[in-house]
């Protein structure tokens, strides 16, 4: 641990050790800015963040900064579905094309709500090329969709939507709700609960958004994603990742932060992932105000796919719109753990035998054929080492 690394915020003694490793990441894994955060029974436990905002490391890390968390921002779009389904306004049976009748072409007329949650659509890539601004406008990218034939039976595999995942479930809670995954989720769920998690920035947020700094080049013989994109530019897998294409830059833009892209642009903290996932750790009631019923939550947590991935080179598993834990990649030792990772490292997740809430955000990108990024893992299981 670098000896003028200042750790900021609280932490409960119980989790001593987790403090410990967290300052250790920073040597091990050359970390830049990062925050964890840990909800135990419904209350904050862990709060604390280090580091620099900006790769030249001149910035402290603020502690209400909030950072790009990529697919974290999944799990977000699956609460607002889930909350939709306890509702009665959506049926995870019923065909998209219900909600969304644009949907019925190329075949997809009886194509069921859970296959979108589930990554068992086929939808995983738009085959015809897509210009760059495409991506931030939400009428192209559902209509693209809607008009795509899957690329596999639906159904019959599941292969991680990158990307299309947001439009395709978005545009369900849009045509329900006629909102946006943003504003419905700050109007019914981040507003009530206190949860600084944010689906398109107004200008006033933005200011408190720090970049995102590209992973370090790999290594002759590293793999990384990217380097398995790189072989074939024409794959289902480039497609469901550079198109639209997307610049490594754009990422820190007003365009990028300022855009709807629910499966890709959420922009939080850990204190905020922690207490989101406390609340489903804890039977979805937190403070009063209730998010889901345990029963959504079972439901939620239900495994639909299992096994290698159609899309990316790893072995997947999901229940509806969370990762679950794998053999290779558990998250902690408890078989009901679920929540949702970013390309780059953040990760949350919620563990309701331990009754555990777990946020953890970086402002460093690393890359590497895994879900979990090492940092993350080290902090996992430095969290269940203080919980025996």
């Amino acid at each position: 641990m670098s000896a003028d690394l200042r750790i900021e915020g609280t932490c409960d003694a119980r989790f001593t050790r987790v403090r410990d490793t967290f300052a250790e990441n920073f040597t091990t894994f050359g970390e830049t800015g990062a925050a964890l955060a840990l909800y135990l029974d419904g209350h904050p436990v862990v709060d604390i963040w280090a580091g620099h905002a900006d790769a030249a490391r001149t910035q402290p890390l603020a502690h209400d900064a909030l950072v790009n968390v990529y697919s974290t921002t999944k799990g977000i779009t699956a609460i607002c579905a889930h909350r939709l389904v306890e509702q009665g306004g959506l049926d995870l049976d019923a065909p998209v094309a219900r909600y969304w009748p644009e949907f019925a072409q190329a075949g997809k007329g009886t194509l069921p709500v859970r296959h979108l949650l589930s990554h068992r659509a086929g939808l995983a890539a738009v085959r015809r090329p897509l210009q760059p601004d495409d991506l931030y406008d939400w009428h192209t990218m559902s209509a693209a969709l809607a008009e795509q034939e899957p690329w596999w039976e639906p159904g019959t595999r599941h292969g991680y939507h990158a990307l299309t995942y947001g439009w395709l479930v978005g545009e369900v809670i849009r045509r329900i709700t006629g909102k946006t995954v943003g504003t419905y989720f700050r109007e019914e769920i981040a507003g009530p609960l206190g949860i600084d998690f944010h689906i398109g920035l107004s200008r006033a947020v933005e200011a408190r958004v720090v970049d995102l700094i590209p992973p370090p080049p790999p290594s002759e013989e590293q793999m990384t994603l990217f380097t398995e994109i790189l072989k074939d530019l024409d794959s289902m897998l480039a497609k469901a990742f550079i198109n639209p294409p997307l610049a490594p830059d754009s990422v820190n833009t007003s365009q990028w932060r300022r855009a709807e892209i629910p499966a890709a642009n959420g922009h939080t903290n850990a204190r905020a992932l922690a207490r989101l996932y406390g609340v489903l750790a804890n039977g979805g009631t937190l403070d009063g105000f209730h998010l889901l019923s345990q029963a959504s939550i079972d439901r939620a947590l239900e495994e639909q796919s299992d096994g290698p991935d159609a899309v990316l080179p790893l072995y997947t598993r999901f229940g509806l719109g969370f990762m679950r834990s794998t053999p290779q990649e558990p998250m902690g030792p408890n078989p009901r753990t679920f929540g949702h990772g970013g390309m780059g490292g953040s990760m949350a997740f919620a563990d309701p035998e331990a009754k555990l809430g777990f946020g953890y955000t970086m402002n460093e990108m690393h890359m590497g054929l895994w879900l979990i990024d090492p940092r993350a893992v080290a902090l996992i299981d430095a969290v269940y080492a203080s919980l025996t």
